[in-house]
């Protein structure tokens, strides 16, 4: 028996690209992307994954998918590698590996009706099923992520953002998947169509008993949804801990910076809190620092940082539950914790 939906080993996408000019001598950088991420999900479970834009998320959740080819490492998917799969066979495996968009209204072919794009994997995937039984399929899953079926023949025009995204997430379920990345998909939206697609989300995780990989720069937004929460940066894993240990027991000075930077409701709490500020910006993955990557932004750091790579390691706590599965990638997080 598999224990683990989706396990990660040492996962690393870098890329290839050429600086200067074209006709004198251009030289080649590499871009870590991802750079050595390992962690696993299990069935029914969300993973919420956090970090700055350019933290290389979006590549994460690509290459999980196999649209984008990993550098090294291994995706295994119920026991089975992914890597060593053949294009024909991985393509099998793409009704149980399905993706929700950013951009909701970008994501939909802006000349198929509604029923058309919802409709279209099972013609893909069940190739035998008749057009009467996929009308049937598709008016269903519409009602079921909260859309008439009656709309089944408008244009995604005639929408809006947060019934476009209730679109893509029909699309992204009318195959039955196991897992389904969804990539920032409520950002582009307003605050209270952001909630909505959240709780919906949440809903049909419970009824279809989903695995959810559920990506944000919000840790606000992150924690009504997540199980379990993977803060990264540049590449790499700072920390990985469930949703109240994160929260309420963080040890790593980036995500401690993270929580802070999330607005209070009540003015005059949010007036007098205290706030870790980062200074600087994100460094180029093509040319990160030496050590931990974050060293250059932490107010903490000290020399030992620059030579030495922290290694992701699990912490005990005894106010923490599950102490066990809170990793943090910080070779001072003993001492800033004691």
């Amino acid at each position: 028996m598999v224990s683990s939906l989706l396990k990660i080993d040492d996962l690393r996408v870098h890329f290839e690209i050429k600086t200067g000019a074209r006709w004198f001598k251009p030289e080649t950088e590499i871009v870590r992307a991802v750079d050595g991420i390992s962690f696993s999900l299990k069935a029914a479970e969300t993973l919420g994954i956090v970090g700055e834009s350019g933290c290389g998320k979006s590549t994460l959740a690509r290459a999980i998918l196999g649209l984008v080819r990993p550098t090294g490492g291994r995706i295994v998917w119920m026991g089975e590698s992914l890597h060593d799969l053949t294009e024909d066979q991985m393509r099998g495996k793409r009704k149980e590996l399905q993706m929700i968009f950013q951009d909701p209204l970008g994501s939909l072919d802006p000349r198929m009706t509604v029923g058309q794009i919802v409709g279209e994997p099972l013609k893909n995937f069940f190739p035998s099923m008749s057009r009467l039984q996929i009308r049937e399929r598709v008016a269903g899953m519409l009602k079921m992520v909260g859309l008439l079926p009656e709309q089944i023949n408008r244009y995604p025009h005639e929408f809006s953002g947060g019934q476009c995204q209730r679109i893509g997430i029909a699309r992204a379920l009318i195959v039955n998947p196991r897992l389904v990345v969804c990539d920032e998909p409520v950002s582009a939206l307003d605050v209270s169509i952001q909630a909505q697609i959240i709780n919906l989300l949440k809903d049909l995780q419970k009824k279809l008993r989903l695995s959810l990989i559920f990506i944000a720069h919000d840790l606000s937004v992150v924690r009504h949804v997540s199980d379990r929460v993977l803060i990264m940066y540049l590449g790499k894993i700072m920390e990985l801990a469930d949703r109240d240990t994160i929260y309420h027991h963080p040890r790593h000075p980036y995500t401690r910076a993270l929580i802070q930077s999330v607005p209070i409701p009540d003015p005059e709490a949010e007036r007098l809190r205290t706030r870790t500020t980062l200074g600087g910006e994100l460094p180029s993955p093509a040319n990160p620092p030496s050590g931990c990557v974050f060293r250059t932004r932490c107010p903490h750091a000290i020399d030992a940082c620059a030579k030495q790579v922290p290694a992701l390691e699990a912490v005990s706590n005894e106010d923490e539950e599950n102490s066990g599965r809170h990793q943090v990638a910080c070779i001072r997080q003993q001492e800033l914790n004691n």
